[in-house]
């Protein structure tokens, strides 16, 4: 995936969250799969280096990142301190490099796996809520999850 097909419109960051992280990543605390990659990298990023926000908390309000809970929901979102937006896979190589991982992140950004990355996220980003059971019926990541 082409870094300028996974940023978004940017959004400053406002100066008193400023710190010394190098990306924001936005994440559902109310699926398993995702509480269990964050907790992981929590324990990783020794250097601060990632700020962790849950979407899933009853304080986080999407519109004051001009974007709506369904967004958030639909693909996992980031966002660097200069306020540039990221999505999808480009989220997870910034992570994984921000904890150590550059090595392999620079793999992932070759042709073909790039690709399959890009492929199979999407498949799991529209079937994450169903495949979490939190979806009993005919349910689009799109939609709202249930609180």
């Amino acid at each position: 995936m082409a870094l300028a097909s996974a940023k978004q419109s940017k959004q400053p960051v406002p100066p008193d969250t400023l710190g010394t992280w190098e990306v924001e990543v936005f994440h559902d605390g109310d699926c398993p799969i995702c509480i269990r990659e964050m907790n992981w990298m929590q324990k990783r990023d020794v250097h601060g280096r990632i700020r962790f926000t849950d979407i899933a908390e009853p304080s986080f309000d999407p519109a004051f990142y001009n974007l709506t809970q369904e967004d958030f929901i639909a693909e996992i979102q980031g966002r660097l301190p200069s306020g540039e937006w990221l999505k999808g896979v480009e989220v997870f190589r910034r992570l994984y490099s921000a904890i150590g991982f550059g090595a392999a992140v620079r793999l992932t950004r070759l042709p073909l796996i790039a690709s399959g990355l890009d492929w199979g996220y999407k498949i799991f980003a529209r079937n994450r809520l169903r495949l979490t059971g939190r979806c009993t019926s005919n349910c689009a990541a799109t939609s709202a999850a249930p609180r």
